[in-house]
């Protein structure tokens, strides 16, 4: 469930989440921004996935990165319902140390909190410039991303969680380059949602 109304972006989850789950389908936010941006935003992204009428499947991924209506949302339906925000941050435990790197400083609060949930969270970094823009240009975008990157890497994460889901395609593509482990939340809340369904 991609809690933004971009249906490309939706496909690109679709497509990250497929390399390690069979048989995956999409759902767009009908309304509200192409990019969540701000605590508003977001909210207002809970109520429409909390409130979203789900057809019958055997689990869901909420792929916002504030994990936006997902508790809601299981609390209504009898299959496992996962956050990639909440997936990512256990995945990157794993690691001891971790931070996050995004665009999107004006949603910075609800990154540190949720990824305070995990012990080992060394804080988020963030890229410069307007978050809508880098997103319409990939090369400028990997760029702010890989040095968002090595900031974490010298203040001490030993792993760093590409912080969204509109950023899935930038993790598959820089996972090579990165200077450490590099978490990307969709496939983690893949790897979370199949070891629940024990597929």
């Amino acid at each position: 469930m991609n809690p933004n109304s971009n249906a490309a972006t939706t496909a690109a989850m679709v497509r990250i989440a497929a390399h390690v789950l069979p048989d995956v389908g999409g759902w767009t936010a009908p309304q509200g921004p192409e990019m969540i941006t701000s605590p508003e935003a977001l909210d207002a992204a809970a109520m429409l996935v909390g409130a979203a009428e789900v057809p019958p499947v055997a689990g869901v991924i909420v792929s916002a990165f504030g994990d936006p209506g997902r508790a809601a949302l299981a609390q209504r339906l009898r299959c496992p319902v996962v956050g990639i925000g909440a997936a990512a941050a256990q995945e990157a435990a794993w690691h001891g140390s971790f931070a996050v790197v995004t665009t999107t400083p004006g949603l910075r609060a609800r990154i540190d909190a949720l990824m305070q949930e995990q012990a080992g969270y060394t804080g988020c970094f963030l890229t410069g410039g307007d978050p809508l823009a880098l997103m319409r240009d990939s090369a400028s975008l990997d760029v702010a991303l890989l040095t968002g990157c090595r900031r974490a890497a010298s203040a001490g994460a030993r792993a760093v969680i590409i912080g969204g889901g509109p950023l899935g395609e930038a993790a598959e593509r820089l996972s090579p380059a990165a200077p450490l482990p590099l978490i990307s939340p969709i496939r983690a809340a893949a790897r979370l949602l199949r070891d629940k369904l024990s597929i």
